[in-house]
């Protein structure tokens, strides 16, 4: 049994990644792209990890390669989008707008772009940066990596919904 698709010869991060968000319906993937840009531009020197999971397609910036190191995460689904808070159960919330009950994250689902401009994610999302170890880099620009694509995997898109 194949656990990951390989790349095709030559085929960049991005090309790949853009490749994954064209599976879902067209609100999700408009939605995905914004988000992420969104992210990029609030934590430039991040390095974004890509899963695409059986589950979901989980986009994660973190300080490393490593997934241990994430801050936040983007999970995909064939219904929404969720921005996930690694260690969100550490966090202030005083607008209540986190949800889960785990022992560690915290999610918040997103509905469209701008709310990641909202002053309560801002807050959310800087006190995560700070708390982050290691920390994310000072200076520099971030990259993307590819981890892992699962050859089998749940649709991307609701039942019944267009092709």
């Amino acid at each position: 049994m194949r656990r990951s698709a390989p790349a095709e010869k030559g085929e960049s991060p991005a090309k790949r990644l853009a490749a994954f968000i064209a599976k879902f319906d067209p609100a999700i993937g408009t939605l995905v792209r914004s988000a992420r840009v969104s992210l990029r531009r609030r934590l430039p020197t991040a390095i974004e990890l890509v899963y695409d999971n059986y589950n979901a397609l989980v986009i994660g910036f973190g300080s490393t390669e490593r997934a241990s190191d994430a801050i936040v995460s983007l999970a995909v689904y064939a219904k929404g989008v969720n921005l996930y808070f690694i260690q969100g159960a550490q966090l202030s919330d005083p607008h209540h707008v986190l949800k889960g009950s785990g022992n560690q994250g915290r999610f918040i689902r997103i509905e469209d772009a701008a709310a990641l401009e909202t002053s309560a994610i801002a807050t959310l999302l800087s006190a995560a940066v700070e708390q982050a170890h290691p920390p994310l880099p000072m200076t520099g620009h971030g990259y993307t990596v590819i981890k892992s694509a699962s050859a089998r995997q749940r649709p991307r898109r609701p039942a019944g919904g267009r092709s």
